[in-house]
């Protein structure tokens, strides 16, 4: 187990550190350093095999040149027979600290004299043989004394040029495997340190120069996947990264525009639908209008003209009288209470023509001071002379501003205030109280056809809800406010006449 512990964990790292790896630096690994790996140690195998004969060629060259160097002086004392001169140049072969042993055989092999570690008879071989047949220098491997040998042989000439015997110069075979076997260490070493500078260049350079610019395009497009729809890609690092920051902002881009007009087209389907069934329920309750004016229209007419012949009469009591004038006034708030009906749900397409505003609110207030005096209040109103001239509907925003003077004298202690003035282009009708003001209620309920906060039988709902419709078809604004010191206010902001409509009214 503990031989395998550190086998294992090297293979966790290795297994760890492939996984993090980006799918960019895998195909990098595996298409280009492994093939430069693999043709880095093919060359370094055809070299060592190169250098491996080249230094086997080299010693054995180099013993070649021995024999042949002692040659001459063998051959000479071979040829006198002077067997302590060849015993002397045998034993200079070992000068050179290359030689392992150094022989001297006759013609069939026996040998004459040595030194060091050699062959003790080539009578048995063929190498005498072949010396004598071709004249030149023969190789072979042999074990001699439990050694692997080298010997190179080289035949000895007399001074006629006959073949009077042969010189035998060995050395370990060793030798040759040893000077191979640390070649093979260093280019191997060489080879690895190679390999891991290729690979360390390659990974640095992929992160330098491409895989940080991938991993910040893979965080934008995360953030984009989180929801941040609004975030766009930084655009740095090539050519081509940059190019597709650019793609995926325009994509972005694109998908942001299309999700506006999505959310568009739902607001204006939503819309649509709120307007078909304002219109559907504006159609029934036109249709119930129509059926109240019809059904009460003919009898609240015979009621008010009976209650008036009879307020007429000299003999009825100051009592009596109270009576019929409370009938009256039930009747007409009947009568206007149809009439709001029908005005809301079948309003006619606005007769827009040149209008005086401090005309139009005279006129308004007139209509409306039977109904101050009866309630006993107090009506102010600011109207600035020379008004600029609007464009619009007279008997429509008759209408409205009735209903906002209504409302505001239902509502009110004591007083109610009205004002007109100029703002830029447009004109502004402010209508104060000083009620108890607006309750706690959004705008938008408000301004909804039939909610009332009133008592019951005080009013139908309808008031505001007409009003927003007659501003809108002048293309006007409609404002309501608490007032600081109490009460409410109610605006209407209506545009000023261009000057090319005014010359046209004019000239009309």
């Amino acid at each position: 187990m503990i031989k395998k512990y550190p086998f294992s964990y090297r293979s966790r790292l290795v297994h760890t550190a492939w996984k993090r790896a980006s799918g960019l630096q895998h195909t990098l690994l595996l298409f280009v350093v492994l093939p430069l790996m693999f043709l880095t140690a093919l060359g370094i195998r055809i070299g060592l095999e190169q250098a491996n004969q080249f230094q086997e060629q080299r010693l054995k060259n180099d013993l070649e040149l021995i024999g042949r160097a002692i040659s001459i002086p063998v051959g000479g004392a071979l040829a006198q027979g002077d067997q302590q001169a060849i015993e002397l140049a045998l034993g200079s072969v070992f000068v050179l600290g290359e030689v392992y042993g150094a022989s001297v055989f006759d013609v069939n092999g026996v040998r004459i004299a040595s030194a060091g570690i050699t062959e003790s008879d080539l009578s048995g071989t063929t190498i005498p043989n072949r010396i004598v047949a071709t004249g030149e220098g023969q190789e072979a491997y042999s074990r001699v004394a439990g050694r692997e040998l080298f010997s190179h042989f080289l035949p000895l000439f007399d001074n006629a040029g006959q073949i009077q015997g042969l010189i035998q110069i060995t050395r370990l075979a060793s030798d040759f495997n040893q000077a191979l076997t640390r070649f093979t260490v260093i280019a191997w070493v060489v080879w690895g340190i190679l390999s891991l500078t290729i690979l360390a260049a390659v990974l640095l350079g992929h992160y330098g120069g491409v895989g940080r610019y991938v991993d910040k395009l893979l965080e934008h497009m995360q953030r984009v996947a989180q929801g941040d729809h609004l975030h766009r890609v930084e655009l740095q690092g090539p050519q081509e990264m940059v190019a597709l920051g650019v793609g995926l902002n325009s994509m972005l881009d694109s998908i942001e525009e299309a999700n506006r007009e999505v959310d568009a087209h739902r607001v204006a389907e939503t819309t649509l639908l709120k307007k078909l069934k304002d219109n559907e329920k504006m159609a029934a309750i036109g249709s119930m209008a129509r059926g109240i004016a019809h059904e009460l229209g003919a009898p609240l007419s015979v009621i008010d003209g009976r209650a008036r012949r009879l307020e007429r009469s000299s003999n009825l009591e100051s009592q009596q009288q109270r009576q019929l004038l409370e009938i009256r006034t039930q009747v007409a708030r009947l009568t206007r209470t149809v009439k709001q009906l029908l005005d809301y749900c079948r309003p006619a397409a606005p007769q827009l023509r040149s209008l005086d505003p401090g005309l139009l609110l005279k006129n308004a207030m007139e209509a409306i001071r039977p109904e101050i005096e009866t309630a006993g209040k107090h009506l102010t109103a600011d109207i600035p002379l020379h008004l600029p001239r609007i464009n619009g509907d007279a008997g429509r925003l008759d209408l409205a501003l009735l209903n906002i003077i209504r409302n505001a004298l239902q509502a009110a202690r004591s007083q109610v205030r009205i004002a007109v003035q100029r703002h830029q282009s447009w004109l502004i009708f402010t209508v104060a109280d000083d009620g108890p003001g607006l309750p706690e209620q959004p705008i938008e309920k408000l301004l909804e056809p039939f909610f009332s906060t009133k008592s019951p039988g005080e009013g139908t709902g309808l008031g505001l809800a007409i009003v927003q419709t007659v501003v809108e078809e002048h293309g006007g604004t409609l404002a309501l406010n608490n007032l600081d010191a109490g009460g409410c206010e109610v605006s209407i902001a209506l545009p000023l006449m261009s000057e090319s409509i005014k010359e046209d009214s004019d000239v009309a």
